[in-house]
């Protein structure tokens, strides 16, 4: 699709001059975790009193925006997101953010056909290369989509951004209309969750499970972090990546030599990820690194792209399921906590992967008040936003083991589910399912 805005007339700008192109009611978009600007930020944050009814379009916020610190009433700047960072949760628990449902790897698609062109795209990037080219390859996803479509595009320059090479990773300085370029902060870290001793439980079951030449999409969390150090220890080689997140868990494999992407049908030799979160270890890694490649989320987690390797191995949290598969990721109640991400398009692409396999892990149970609460529950909680359909549900693995519920019936999956939930629980879920005919009558 051919670039909106004007060409060859770029030129630099303070983020004050930047922030006085915004004006009341435009729609502004800010693009994807580490791509989100910081001194434009602050620059529009201080011209709150002049505007009104802001709109502002992210995803997963990496530190604090001073345009929400500033407003908590929100007339000023609306917030709309597609992900939810543990910053973005809270503002919404205040009533400050818009959560776009989505399946991740759809957006650019949305972008091209059903949003309206925003009025100003603001993205963070490397410096301008000798070819005159700045880099987001550290959160590719749906930038590009988003700069065909912009008014005006403005990027805020980063020394410390890594530059990644792939596809649709930069954009020309002829697409650009302002450059700010005034220094920078470090890049925001995801700091890594501590691995609990429930996490390593679930962590060495799945990495039974995970075969020579698999080719492996880990989430975010404790959990994932614990599988790749299992898998560290269980003798597997010849692994690949093909993932939405590159995280610090895969670049350890990758610095253990585990990681080869020899066996890889698509983008053999090369790690392929749409977003990275994690250390500035992880940004250095991915710094100019030929083996890893980053490319649009339209192109990572499309069921269709997923397939096409062998043997891949999908892994990722959730926060409850029910007896019959159902899988609520995303929300407790109607309070919203993440989004839907790529979880539901790489169970559907690891599954029809020749020989893949997807797991949906969890700890068996959750303290609320002080009190131990079950994760698999006969009923949802009212409000529950159901991630992953029963029918689309594969492993599901607790510290008390992994089950497949592929091809069983409701009957069935209820007595796998029950068999590992916590052993508090099994007798009263076994005698809610027997209540409801989830499992049938005379059913042993």
């Amino acid at each position: 699709m051919p670039f909106q805005g004007q060409l060859g007339h770029a030129r630099k700008v303070s983020a004050a001059e930047a922030a006085a192109l915004v004006k009341s009611g435009m729609w502004l978009d800010w693009g994807f975790g580490l791509c989100q600007p910081d001194k434009f930020d602050a620059a529009l944050a201080a011209r709150k009193d002049e505007l009104q009814a802001v709109k502002i379009r992210v995803c997963l916020s990496m530190r604090p925006r001073q345009v929400l610190e500033c407003d908590p009433d929100g007339r000023h700047f609306q917030w709309f997101n597609w992900h939810f960072s543990g910053y973005d949760r809270k503002h919404h628990d205040a009533g400050r953010c818009n959560y776009i449902p989505m399946n991740f790897g759809e957006v650019p698609d949305w972008y091209r056909r059903f949003i309206d062109p925003c009025d100003i795209l603001v993205l963070k990037t490397a410096p301008m290369d000798e070819n005159g080219f700045f880099n987001f390859g550290m959160s590719s996803t749906y930038s590009y989509a988003t700069a065909e479509r912009a008014r005006c595009i403005i990027v805020e320059v980063s020394e410390h951004a890594p530059v990644v090479f792939g596809e649709q990773s930069a954009i020309h300085v002829s697409h650009v209309d302002y450059i700010i370029d005034e220094g920078s902060d470090p890049l925001p870290e995801l700091k890594n969750p501590p691995v609990s001793e429930i996490d390593r439980k679930i962590a060495t079951l799945i990495a039974g499970e995970v075969e020579d030449g698999a080719c492996l999409q880990i989430g975010i969390g404790g959990m994932p972090n614990a599988v790749c150090s299992m898998l560290k220890e269980a003798g597997v080689k010849d692994l690949g990546i093909h993932t939405e997140m590159l995280g610090d868990g895969l670049v350890d494999l990758i610095e253990a030599g585990l990681i080869t992407n020899a066996r890889k049908r698509v983008n053999p030799g090369k790690t392929v990820f749409t977003f990275a979160g994690g250390s500035r270890k992880l940004y250095d890694i991915i710094h100019r690194n030929q083996d890893i490649h980053v490319y649009p989320v339209d192109y990572t987690n499309l069921p269709h792209n997923i397939m096409q390797n062998d043997k891949v191995v999908s892994i990722n949290n959730t926060t409850q399921i029910d007896l019959q598969g159902q899988a609520a990721s995303e929300s407790a109640g109607h309070r919203h906590i993440s989004g839907t991400g790529g979880q539901l398009q790489f169970v559907r692409g690891a599954y029809a992967s020749h020989g893949g396999k997807s797991f949906i892990c969890m700890s068996s149970t959750y303290d609320k008040k002080g009190e131990p609460q079950s994760r698999i529950v006969s009923m949802l909680t009212p409000g529950n936003i159901v991630t992953t359909p029963r029918v689309d549900t594969m492993y599901v693995a607790t510290e008390y083991g992994i089950v497949n519920l592929k091809g069983k019936s409701v009957s069935e999956r209820a007595t796998a589910l029950i068999s590992i939930a916590h052993p508090k629980f099994r007798e009263q879920l076994e005698r809610d399912a027997r209540d409801k005919n989830i499992i049938c009558k005379g059913f042993v």
